[in-house]
């Protein structure tokens, strides 16, 4: 059963991986705070593996906050996401430039 499980984290693992990648080339920020949200879970799910794997109790705490961190990642996307972004005022040439 714990080389089952070993699969299984690794599995989940190399899925992070991939969501790594999306994060580098997201076109989009929405993209890219999807990836990272997969990165969270599965990051929980690993750890939940490896713990009952290992027989580490401990680990589910660990989890957990990271779950946490993750939801707080995303409150700080969507708030971010809803304020209007600054823009430089356009500047008007002189007459006097060339």
């Amino acid at each position: 059963m714990t080389e089952f499980l070993l699969g299984a984290a690794l599995f989940v693992l190399a899925t992070v991986a991939l969501g790594l990648v999306r994060i580098l080339r997201g076109p989009e920020d929405a993209d890219r705070m999807l990836a990272a949200q997969l990165l969270g879970t599965g990051g929980v799910a690993s750890l939940l593996l490896l713990g009952v794997a290992n027989g580490v109790n401990a680990v589910g705490d660990l989890a957990l906050l990271l779950a946490l961190l993750a939801a707080f990642a995303s409150v700080a996307f969507v708030t971010g996401a809803k304020r209007p972004r600054p823009t430089a005022p356009i500047r008007e040439p002189d007459r006097d430039d060339p």
